[in-house]
């Protein structure tokens, strides 16, 4: 007899969503055990004898965590599958990870850098919730020389989709060219944020790295390539 779970807990251990996430698919009539739509909390399911499936597709929960920080490059899209066959994170690691896993939130198709991927969703609900509060570090290089009261309103915050962005940490690194070379650590992960906020304050941002996210850093991980978290960057989440 294999352990029974609630059907919640199943979908996250999946590696499908979050247990909050797969709680809202349940409700929503998305999920199904043994053929039979279930829309209540609750329902309790054997591992490895019970079928479940998430918009009919058969999902199967997995003991095994896998954690792992990829050095994104320029022009993938951070998503399992692209609705226009662009090139995604996944062609990165399939060839060495056969297990499903999914970008723990997003770098959009412009930027490189780290992003973190996992199929543990309950972790990675920890990584992405704002009130956990993980620091995001980002280099990028804006058209045009960001003047003193520019920096100060990125620092104080700046509105964009109609909401303030929190206090954030930037310094001026290099002028040159017509270019401005920043750093930049933010607490949020909202859609496009960097750009945005700097697009704000009269900046394109011409390119865009990140760096870290909380304690993990990108370091001299090759461009393309991913490392397995170590079990301390895996607790430092876990912790919060």
């Amino acid at each position: 007899m294999g352990e029974i779970v609630r059907l919640q807990k199943y979908i996250a251990m999946s590696g499908t969503a979050s247990r909050r996430a797969a709680e809202k698919m349940i409700d929503e009539g998305r999920v199904s055990v043994n053929g039979a739509v279930v829309t209540e909390q609750g329902v309790k399911v054997e591992i490895g004898n019970d079928r479940v499936e998430v918009d009919g597709v058969l999902v199967k929960a997995v003991d095994k965590k896998i954690y792992i920080a990829l050095n994104k490059p320029e022009g993938y899209v951070t998503t399992v599958k692209d609705q226009f066959d662009r090139p995604t994170v996944m062609d990165l690691v399939q060839r060495e990870i056969h297990t499903r896993i999914f970008p723990v939130g997003r770098l959009d198709y412009e930027t490189e850098g780290l992003l973190l991927m996992t199929n543990d969703g309950d972790w990675a609900n920890k990584v992405t919730h704002p009130r956990f509060e993980s620091s995001k570090r980002y280099y990028a290089v804006l058209k045009g020389v960001l003047t003193i009261p520019e920096l100060n309103r990125i620092r104080r915050g700046v509105v964009i989709d109609g909401k303030k962005t929190s206090p954030a940490e930037c310094e001026i690194l290099e002028i040159d060219m017509g270019m401005t070379l920043v750093e930049l650590t933010i607490h949020e992960g909202r859609n496009r944020q960097v750009r945005k906020m700097f697009e704000a304050v009269g900046h394109e941002v011409k390119k865009l790295r990140r760096e870290n996210v909380g304690i993990v850093e990108l370091g001299n991980l090759p461009q393309g390539r991913f490392r397995y978290l170590t079990a301390s960057e895996i607790e430092y989440f876990n912790r919060k």
